[in-house]
């Protein structure tokens, strides 16, 4: 053991054991090094789950990656593209690619006895991945799909039902504008709620061949692929590839794919998403600047406190550097404390928020009915790396003050 460090936790340990011997300043300093950490996870675990919770729910109606008809537009009336074996044989024995599957849209109003409500039929096959539906389900189940029969179920949102005053069970009628008007009758088999206003107010699950049938089309055509990878944060790459792959390969008909990542379909939601990272970025400076302008004072506190010892040292030979590695040391001991119990708080906060959902969201405002949390160890150890080491830095400043302490006045320093 160096001869610094005995000495910084002999004064470290001697104030810890009379806690009225601490200066004000230094317990000062302990709080808001405390309640700075509390903050920074707090406002990392926040951010980070928001992000991921809008983020799962874009992907959950939309997947990854979408490949359409080039001649499509931003409508939901699409031209098809026909869905060759060589073509699904190419994506889903892709090594990025866990899922792929079919899909068509068309819009319609539903109407029941008394209501009616614009929405976009959204067809889906048996291939479909039902997790994402499955986990915000509310009422009922989702439906089968029979390959032998076409189905006549559907999958309304909890704000359509409520709308319109529909139960499971129920029956409703939707109505399709085109040459001729035409309409189908549909059996609600469940009810699902995101929170995704903007998305629960508009698609409605159902077979994909009532559309195929509503739009004469052949039983291997669709309004495109939604593909799901094996790593979110490789989409843009991966998008990319298979935009490239499939640009001079035509489909059966000769129409051309197009490949669009889900943040090139929704660049608002995501280029928003992305501008929260600065935000956090602001409050982790803001919050360390308080927390180290704090600790500053109260280490000044401590060197005015021990002049008279830091001039024995001097005369007794240690260097100004020795001298500076003690209360760094003690520095290190008192940061290491209130960040002990800065993470204490702000993890029980987060639990506390994850398990009972105390602080309620407005949906229709933020997207969630909640303040989302997503803490991991690894940011936790990131961040707590980074305010230990930005604070330590902070340190050396008023640390030199030692070097202005003379051993003849000092000694004699009341």
């Amino acid at each position: 053991m160096s001869v610094e460090f005995f000495i910084a936790r002999r004064i470290y340990s001697q104030t810890e054991g009379n806690r009225r011997t601490m200066p004000p300043a230094v317990r000062v300093a302990l709080i808001g090094i405390a309640l700075g950490m509390a903050v920074m996870i707090l406002a990392v675990a926040i951010i980070t789950g928001f992000k991921k919770e809008v983020r799962n729910k874009v992907i959950g109606f939309g997947s990854h990656i979408r490949i359409t008809n080039l001649d499509n537009n931003t409508s939901y009336e699409t031209a098809p593209i026909t869905l060759s074996d060589s073509l699904l044989h190419l994506l889903r024995s892709h090594p990025d690619v866990r899922h792929a599957e079919a899909f068509a849209t068309k819009p319609g109003i539903l109407k029941t006895d008394t209501d009616f409500q614009g929405i976009v039929l959204k067809g889906v096959d048996e291939r479909f991945d039902w997790t994402f539906f499955r986990d915000n389900l509310r009422e009922g189940d989702v439906f089968h799909i029979d390959t032998a029969e076409i189905s006549t179920q559907a999958l309304i949102s909890r704000y359509l039902a409520n709308l319109l005053r529909l139960e499971t069970g129920d029956t409703f009628l939707t109505y399709f504008v085109q040459d001729n008007v035409r309409a189908r009758r549909f059996t609600i088999s469940g009810i699902y709620e995101t929170g995704f206003i903007d998305y629960d107010k508009l698609f409605v699950l159902t077979d994909i061949r009532q559309i195929r049938r509503l739009n004469g089309w052949a039983g291997n055509e669709a309004s495109g692929l939604e593909l799901r990878v094996s790593d979110y944060e490789q989409v843009d790459r991966i998008a990319e590839d298979l935009f490239y792959a499939l640009s001079e390969r035509p489909d059966e008909r000769g129409n051309i794919l197009y490949v669009r990542s889900i943040k090139e379909l929704n660049p608002m939601i995501f280029s928003w998403l992305d501008v929260l990272d600065t935000n956090v970025a602001v409050i982790l400076i803001l919050m360390l600047a308080v927390a180290g302008f704090t600790m500053i004072s109260g280490l000044l506190v401590v060197i005015l406190g021990r002049i008279r010892m830091i001039g024995i040292l001097k005369a007794l030979g240690e260097s100004n550097r020795s001298i500076r590695k003690i209360f760094l040391y003690i520095s290190f001991f008192l940061i290491g404390r209130g960040m002990i119990w800065g993470n204490l708080t702000g993890i029980s906060l987060c639990l506390l928020q994850s398990t009972f959902r105390l602080f309620r969201l407005d949906p229709s405002t933020y997207y969630l009915d909640a303040v989302p949390i997503d803490l991991n160890l690894h940011s936790l150890l990131l961040l707590n790396l980074g305010a230990l080491a930005a604070s330590m830095l902070m340190m050396l400043a008023p640390s030199h003050l030692i070097t202005k302490v003379e051993p003849s006045r000092s000694i004699r320093f009341e």
